[in-house]
């Protein structure tokens, strides 16, 4: 591997470790290419061909693997916990949990719930309902 690709790897992992970081806040391209220190058009070029999805799905990937821990493990409101991962509308929260878990938050905290009750390993059952890239 070259130098430059080390570097542009570097670059990529700086930026999506803060996103990892601040997955609750506003990220945007912009922010995130001063982070990589390079131009917004070759950040979301670069980040996709490193990483296989664009920053925008990145984000919203991890967000909702975040908000289905605290659906497994609190009795919080869907709502509440939407905002906390850091979406703006609860629509926008369910349609987006929706596409990358292939259910809704309410049916996923029923099964992970039901999963529970029958004495499921914890470790199982977020296996089985990991979301997909």
């Amino acid at each position: 591997m070259s130098r430059a690709v080390e570097e542009t790897n570097r670059r990529m992992l700086r930026a999506r470790d803060a996103m990892d970081r601040a997955y609750a806040q506003p990220l945007d391209v912009p922010a995130l290419a001063r982070i990589a220190h390079v131009s917004q058009a070759h950040f979301t070029r670069t980040f996709r061909a490193t990483f296989g999805e664009t920053p925008h799905r990145y984000l919203q990937r991890r967000r909702v693997e975040r908000a289905m821990f605290l659906l497994r493990e609190t009795d919080r409101s869907v709502t509440d916990i939407c905002f906390e991962v850091g979406f703006g509308s609860p629509g926008t929260f369910s349609r987006t949990f929706r596409d990358i878990v292939g259910r809704s938050p309410r049916t996923y905290r029923q099964e992970a719930r039901q999963a529970a009750a029958a004495g499921v390993p914890t470790c199982f059952t977020m296996a089985w309902t990991r979301p997909s890239a």
